[in-house]
């Protein structure tokens, strides 16, 4: 095949996912309350799945800081109060109704909330569920001696009061637009596993988590899968699986070869990679789907490293980044370059940022203005300072290693040492990211609450856990305007007023490129056509969103 059919195959690629991605894409339209949802008696469970995750789940505890990998075992285990579908609404899992304004869940000032739950629901353990496991899981994330995976919105909360079992309340202390779709992401927690803990960051739920979900935790074979089994006492249709493996393969070829040999059913996170699209679409008994995700990849820095302390450092590397080229050549057309972490399929998202110029000329004349001097190694120093660091991401995530090696020598041209430090998935995503322990990182991130356009957990200056706060900024950014502007969208509902909030945000995130933003991804999905059940969902972060209805047909 010539290159120019090659381009050209790529192109349609390319036009045919931005068709998928803005229809029914949940983001393109503010949030609503979705439909509706009535649910059948639990089915008899039957038959297995093999779901491949290129990272191993190793944070059992929804509410202590984790990833995207950790959530494909989340949203089986255990249950939100209520969830995103595909089209961005929200439908009730634990409540017994999505609470709203209309339905009186909410006043009218977005202060006073009301949460009814449903009846008969119980823990894996037997336990019954209330309103008091929602009552102390809310609380939990405000433990200062916890170790939370969020706290915006939750501070805001005042006098979380038990009504009845199956009721509670609580008030605001000021509006706050995100709220929902906060709580659409907060999985509850059995209080009763933390009776007579002293330190609640240790509990039975980071070796053997009990929720409310559609699956039991059976067993675990470090480093290899995790086995799941069906619950029958689930409250909700399904599940129609009796067992759901969750098996790790950390190398992108070894896991394409065993989805290709019938070894796994469903290919999930990182999915299958672009150099394998053409031979996957051909595969015979396989259905293969390219789908918009709202994660972005980048390379993310960390600000406290005096390196990357002058935005001209910054705004040079990005000058020395040549995306199209890696988006080209490494991921065959299929992602959409981008200048955001916004979506663009988001109603939020800000068309008419700068446009990245590929351009070692003038990255070399930025860095010598602002003082950087080529030594006799050929690597830029200021103020004793060397222009060196080192750039980690997932070991055996082979296109992203080709682009760091590309990356790599784009940069030495602009004088910048850069070396690559890779580690196994549980270590790159351990301490070493949470904690901000890197230097720079290429990293797949999706900042939203589902369709909500706030990002205070990963932009707020206060929500950096490396300078003691509590949240996902962990490339440590303080922008006092960023900070502002996330309070203000935060405080406004109008879905028109926040939009100009946010595309400020991005402008201003643009500008000061504490991240340099690559592309939007575009995933390529895949599953035997015996399993039914696995949908594009933008407003959440992983597959398993509705694993609960999954079957073998």
């Amino acid at each position: 095949m010539t290159d120019d059919k090659k381009k050209t195959a790529h192109l349609n690629r390319r036009q045919a996912l931005m068709m998928m991605g803005a229809a029914g894409a949940g983001l393109m339209t503010p949030m609503t309350i979705g439909r509706d949802r009535a649910f059948a008696a639990n089915a008899d469970a039957s038959g297995q799945i093999v779901l491949a995750f290129s990272q191993e789940p190793t944070v059992f505890n929804p509410l202590m800081p984790h990833i995207e990998v950790d959530e494909g075992l989340y949203y089986a285990v255990y249950d939100p109060l209520f969830d995103f579908d595909a089209e961005g609404g929200f439908f009730p899992i634990l409540a017994a109704e999505v609470p709203s304004v209309a339905n009186g869940g909410i006043s009218a000032d977005g202060l006073s909330w009301r949460v009814k739950l449903k009846e008969g629901v119980t823990w894996h353990d037997g336990t019954p569920f209330t309103a008091e496991d929602v009552k102390f899981s809310l609380e939990l994330t405000m433990d200062p001696d916890f170790r939370s995976f969020r706290s915006t919105g939750y501070k805001f909360m005042r006098d979380i009061t038990v009504v009845s079992e199956t009721e509670l309340t609580w008030t605001m202390s000021e509006p706050f637009a995100p709220m929902a779709a906060i709580l659409a992401s907060t999985y509850m927690v059995p209080k009763h596993v933390f009776d007579g803990v002293e330190d609640k960051n240790a509990t039975i739920l980071n070796t053997a988590p009990i929720g409310t979900g559609p699956f039991k935790f059976k067993n675990r074979m470090a480093g290899d899968h995790i086995e799941l089994e069906a619950n029958a006492d689930y409250h909700m249709d399904g599940p129609f699986l009796k067992t759901l493996i969750i098996k790790y393969v950390p190398d992108l070829n070894v896991m394409y070869t065993q989805f290709k040999s019938g070894d796994i059913d469903v290919i999930g996170l990182q999915y299958i990679q672009p150099d394998h699209l053409a031979e996957a679409e051909k595969l015979p008994g396989k259905v293969v789907e390219v789908a918009g995700k709202a994660t972005f990849e980048s390379i993310g820095f960390n600000m406290m490293r005096p390196q990357f302390q002058d935005k001209a450092v910054r705004q040079a590397l990005y000058m020395a980044l040549d995306k199209t080229s890696i988006i080209d050549a490494l991921y065959y057309g299929v992602p959409t370059p981008t200048e955001t972490y916004m979506p663009q399929q988001s109603y939020y998202f800000n068309e008419n940022l700068p446009k990245h110029e590929f351009n070692i000329e003038k990255a070399n004349a930025l860095l010598d203005e602002a003082g950087w001097v080529k030594g006799a190694d050929g690597i830029r120093e200021k103020d004793g300072v060397r222009l060196s660091f080192s750039n980690s991401t997932t070991a055996g995530n082979h296109l992203r290693e080709q682009a760091q090696q590309f990356i790599q020598q784009t940069f030495a041209m602009v004088g910048a040492e850069m070396t690559i430090k890779n580690l196994p998935a549980a270590v790159m995503w351990g301490d070493y990211w949470m904690n901000s322990e890197f230097d720079s990182v290429v990293v797949g991130l999706n900042t939203l609450a589902g369709a909500d356009p706030d990002t205070s957990d990963y932009f707020m200056s206060t929500m950096s856990p490396a300078l003691g706060g509590s949240g996902q900024n962990t490339f440590a950014y303080q922008n006092p305007k960023v900070d502002e502007l996330l309070v203000a969208g935060a405080r406004d509902f109008v879905p028109e007023e926040r939009k100009a909030i946010y595309e400020e945000i991005q402008a201003v995130i643009r500008e000061d490129l504490p991240f340099l933003p690559m592309f939007q991804y575009a995933v390529i999905k895949g599953w035997k056509d015996d399993v039914e059940g696995p949908a594009p969902n933008i407003n959440n972060r992983i597959d398993t969103w509705n694993v609960r209805e999954w079957k073998r047909s």
